[in-house]
């Protein structure tokens, strides 16, 4: 319990409460306790004065109230005394109610949104190494849990208002009574404290089973054609089965054991009412109507008490998932890659790296090894080299996803985390081997690139693209909805689409990583032609194995085992027969072929 005030705590900066908003709940909260105190204490001289003559004296100025008022209507207006504060109190709780679920909802918004910020501004490696499954609960499920913490916290603090007030007045009608009562009450409540804390056990259990979930959930999804592919139906309904079962049995063992305190703290109070009724009319018959007052308020008391170790559970439930927003909101243990301030007005040289190496996670292999290259602004440079080489790991550096690990990044002689971050990743537009388009238009997803780009400058992307032939014969053109990922178009539909995005960027640096090889030869031919006269005057890398990407490029860096192997042009690297010419060799038999099995029309 300790734990979770500590986490809500340290949440109260995120949630920015205003101080009237705390202040108007806690004066809602004690106007609705003093309300219920007043309107059980209202009841006590109305029992006695049917009950004994001697109320008023008991009561003392409480039952004074009444002493102007004939006997023969002091009933009814106790009675409309009575009526009166009841109203009084649930009004007061159900504005209290009101506004804590509006707060609520507030910070279940504000909680959300700084998770996506957090996420959003960490950098890509904490994200690479970190299951999605488990962001995806955080920031879908976790969030809402804490916010629903939060009412059930501030549920609690007007339950605490009008237990202090009840047992106040219980302490003035009979201390003594009051401390054993109390004393029994304490052992109800260590025996439910023992539930609370299996509870708080399984609430851990249940969200790393949620996270769980939710991973086999999002793979499911994005592996849908693979599983068909392969006939993995039933053996992915039976991994989902599993992982589902096991959340249901964590959150029936959950709700078996909290569903526990009701009824056995209701029992236990039940117990404890009819012992108090019994012992106090054997050795006190003259005091039945002192005991009658005492059980009534014991009676209103005891719903409160039953709510406040209901809440305890509630909040040992909501102990997992406060700890883990608190901890995905924690600034301290994350890696943030700080953007510099310097804006050049443009850039006329190159991009350089100086023994730049680059070790993910610090494993003992680096992605990169001592790399020391310049790539000239305006000019097209390809990236050659086997699978694993780096490449994709220097096209990170230059999009600065990631900080070398030694060595730096210079643009024009400014090292590269000096300059704003925002207006360096400005200058680039990255299209890369994975698609990403979103669950929107065609024309929303070129826009992404650009999003206040007009009509004229979507039509002139897509055209550059070759998007424009296949867009216009789509159902809505530009307004078609293209479903999630994009999936209801082609490969290479989906490769013009972000071409098409890249170009509308109009960036000065133009990074393709094998963006074009999903694209049959013809349709290849066509976005080189588009590339050409798009990369004109414009820095352009590429990663590419077809020989027609990379034919063209002024300077071909090839890369191996993290490592430069051989730089230059490419006749310059033909000439050499090593690396690049074996590669070059290859692939001409492979383009070879591909001709003979190409189509004579071949679309995508």
């Amino acid at each position: 319990m300790i734990v979770l005030l500590r986490a809500l705590k340290a949440l109260f900066p995120l949630l920015r409460l205003r101080r009237w908003v705390l202040s108007v709940m806690i004066l809602l909260g004690v106007m609705a306790a003093l309300s219920e105190g007043l309107s059980i204490s209202l009841f006590v001289p109305l029992i006695q004065n049917q009950m004994s003559s001697g109320a008023d004296e008991m009561m003392g100025k409480l039952g004074a109230l009444y002493q102007g008022v004939p006997r023969e209507t002091r009933f009814l207006w106790m009675g409309l005394s009575i009526l009166l504060c009841v109203v009084l109190k649930n009004v007061l709780s159900y504005s209290y109610s009101l506004l804590m679920q509006r707060v609520s909802v507030s910070i279940g918004h504000r909680l959300r949104c700084g998770v996506l910020h957090q996420l959003l501004s960490v950098s890509q490696g904490y994200l690479d190494t970190h299951d999605s499954g488990k962001l995806l609960t955080t920031l879908g499920t976790d969030t809402w849990q804490v916010s629903s913490a939060f009412t059930v916290l501030a549920g609690m603090a007007i339950n605490v208002c009008m237990t202090l007030t009840l047992t106040i007045l219980l302490l003035l009608i009979s201390w003594k009574l009051t401390l054993v009562t109390g004393c029994l009450l304490l052992v109800i409540s260590q025996i439910v404290q023992l539930l609370t804390s299996s509870v708080k056990q399984l609430s851990r259990q249940a969200t790393a089973a949620n996270a769980r979930l939710s991973q086999r959930i999002l793979e499911t999804f994005h592996g849908s054609r693979l599983i068909r592919a392969f006939v993995r139906e039933s053996y992915e309904e039976d991994r989902f089965d599993a992982a589902s079962r096991n959340v249901s049995n964590i959150f029936w063992r959950m709700e078996r054991v909290s569903g526990l305190v009701s009824p056995l703290s209701e029992i236990l109070a039940a117990a404890l009412l009819l012992g108090i009724l019994v012992v106090t009319t054997m050795r006190a018959p003259g005091q039945m109507a002192t005991t009658v007052t005492f059980l009534i308020l014991l009676y209103r008391l005891h719903p409160r008490i039953r709510q406040l170790e209901s809440d305890r559970v509630a909040l040992s439930a909501f102990s997992a998932p406060v700890e883990e927003v608190k901890r995905m909101l924690d600034e301290t243990d994350k890696p943030y890659l700080k953007g510099g301030v310097q804006v050049p007005t443009s850039i006329e040289r190159e991009i350089s790296l100086e023994n730049v190496s680059l070790r993910y996670d610090d494993k003992e292999n680096g992605a990169l090894e001592d790399v020391s290259c310049s790539i000239k602004i305006g000019q097209t440079t390809a990236l050659v080299g086997p699978s694993g080489a780096g490449k994709s790991s220097l096209i990170n550096l230059i999009c600065r996803f990631y900080d070398p690990s030694s060595g730096r990044l210079l643009v024009d002689g400014i090292p590269l985390a000096e300059l704003d971050l925002a207006w360096w990743r400005n200058q680039i537009a990255l299209v890369s081997q994975d698609i990403v388009l979103f669950n929107a238009t065609v024309a929303d997803n070129i826009r992404y690139g650009k999003l206040d780009a007009t009509q004229e400058e979507l039509l002139e992307a897509a055209r550059k693209a070759h998007a424009l032939e296949f867009i216009e014969d789509l159902p809505d053109g530009f307004k078609t909805p293209l479903g999630d990922w994009g999936m209801r178009l082609s490969g290479g539909q989906r490769q013009r689409l972000a071409l098409a995005r890249a170009f509308i960027r109009d960036p000065e640096i133009l990074i393709l990583d094998e963006a074009t090889n999903s694209l049959d030869l013809i349709s290849e031919s066509v976005i080189q032609d588009a590339l050409e006269e798009f990369g004109h005057s414009r820095t352009v890398l590429i990663i590419a194995h077809r020989i027609s990407t990379i034919e063209h490029a002024h300077k071909v860096i090839v890369l191996d085992k993290g490592k430069i192997a051989e730089s230059g042009s490419v006749n310059e690297l033909l000439a050499k027969e090593g690396l690049f010419s074996r590669f070059y060799k290859l692939q001409l038999r492979k383009t070879a072929s591909d001709r003979l099995l190409q189509p004579a029309h071949a679309s995508t």
